[in-house]
């Protein structure tokens, strides 16, 4: 327990009690206050309390990374036991200026950890380091870092157990949110690689990456099945590699069905092949801003798990964006070969509750998309739109039964979805390997 702490090296505050040299000052700073009286409120404000928080695990869905910075000392995290490294990660917003952090510990505390500071969530600079750490309260005041992320890395556990924190406070000068970004297009497909080169003439999705590269969009989003046939490493390195890796390092995909029959384990190869990329924030599901945008990643292989509904709604509170878009796998509504898939619709509920605008949806090889309904299927001018986009490379399916809403089915044709995004709202044109578009959607605003 550090009652004050500093940056790099380690240096405890001592304290001398020499009476004569104590009371001089205390003359000293109570004149200074009462000539400057505004300088007696000049202490740097919270800036995390309530704002994003991620973590490399959690010991349970009541004992997620938001836990730590939400004011109430009776709510802690607490990471997956008997593991290190551990961390804990906040979104401070663009350039904040850190001057203090404060760590709260439960009985599971960190005997040694960094607190380190980053631009971009990638690239971190160490601001204090504790190696002999004993629990309960660390305040480490007189730093100095600016960045918008900041962490706490645990390297050694003080317990058998994981590491806890009640509440993480950072103190300093908030920096301004980053400026809506405007206008960006991204490219989005599902149903992908076959087992197939660009040496065969019937491989289509050497063609449909040729195509989403044209584009050069903001970042790819991928809709499940990356992989065929049971989504191997051996098999993501000698086909999806060879076209979609091409760009691997912008895209932001899902796993579908394929990636789970993998005899290494389900979704092995696809973790083993994306790496961070798959789970940025420790888990099969994440999500991530653009402008005016919240985009939401997740697993539709796990929708009977309580963890990711219970994620997704805390993901939801703590959105500040204006626009919601979500992505999956399996699709609620589809006139496809596999039609209607009902695992989706409680996340429907609590997307549609939180007034999301798009669910984009592979699992169906043909495209189509939806006019705005609800979770029940019924046409409302603030549902959500669908769109299914399972045209990436694998064999198409036909269309087999048109379901009530559905306002334009491609079967056929690979290609991709160019979509548009603007601070207020969206369109999209679904465009062949021919270079040609296929169907141009409405002009949507967000609710």
């Amino acid at each position: 327990m550090h009652p004050n702490g500093s940056a790099l090296p380690l240096t405890p505050t001592r304290r001398r009690t020499v009476g004569v040299v104590v009371a001089a000052v205390l003359v000293l700073i109570g004149g200074l206050l009462l000539a400057y009286p505004e300088r007696a409120a000049a202490a740097d404000p919270l800036i995390s309390r309530g704002r994003a928080a991620t973590s490399s695990s959690d010991e349970g869905s009541g004992l997620g990374p938001q836990n730590a910075f939400d004011g109430d000392p009776a709510t802690r995290w607490a990471s997956a036991e008997g593991k290190d490294p551990q961390w804990l990660s906040v979104d401070l917003g663009a350039g904040a200026e850190v001057t203090r952090v404060k760590l709260s510990w439960e009985d599971a505390y960190a005997k040694a950890y960094r607190i380190e500071i980053s631009a971009d969530g990638t690239n971190w600079t160490r601001l204090a380091e504790e190696t002999a750490g004993n629990g309960g309260t660390d305040d480490w005041a007189s730093l100095s870092g600016k960045g918008r992320h900041l962490r706490v890395y645990g390297t050694a556990r003080g317990t058998a157990y994981g590491y806890s924190l009640h509440e993480v406070e950072v103190y300093g000068t908030p920096g301004s949110e980053p400026p809506q970004t405007g206008a960006f297009t991204v490219v989005a497909a599902g149903d992908i690689a076959a087992q197939c080169t660009a040496s065969d003439s019937d491989c289509a999705h050497p063609r449909t990456a040729a195509l989403a590269q044209k584009f050069n969009p903001k970042f790819y989003l991928t809709m499940g099945d990356n992989q065929y046939d049971d989504a191997r490493i051996a098999d993501f390195r000698a086909y999806y590699d060879k076209t979609w890796g091409a760009f691997k390092d912008k895209t932001r995909p899902v796993p579908g069905n394929h990636e789970t029959y993998d005899p290494a384990g389900a979704l092995a190869g696809y973790k083993a092949y994306f790496g961070a990329i798959a789970y940025p924030q420790g888990k099969t599901y994440y999500s991530y801003d653009e402008g005016n945008w919240h985009f939401i990643a997740l697993d539709s292989n796990s929708f009977d798990k309580s963890a990711q509904t219970d994620w997704l709604k805390a993901d939801l509170a703590k959105n500040s964006k204006a626009c919601i878009a979500a992505y999956w796998h399996h699709p609620l509504y589809s006139s496809g070969g596999h039609g209607n898939d009902p695992v989706s619709r409680p996340i429907w509920k609590i997307l549609y509750g939180a007034k999301a605008d798009l669910v984009l949806n592979g699992h169906d090889h043909h495209y189509e998309r939806f006019a705005p309904q609800n979770p029940d299927g019924k046409a409302v001018a603030d549902g959500i739109t669908e769109i299914v986009g399972g045209m990436g490379g694998a064999e198409p399916y036909p269309i087999e039964e048109v379901q009530p809403n559905s306002q334009k089915r491609i079967s056929g044709e690979y290609g991709v979805l160019k979509m548009d995004f603007t601070d207020s709202g969206y369109s999209w044109n679904y465009v062949g390997t021919d270079g040609k578009t296929k169907d141009t959607s409405p002009k949507y605003t967000c609710h």
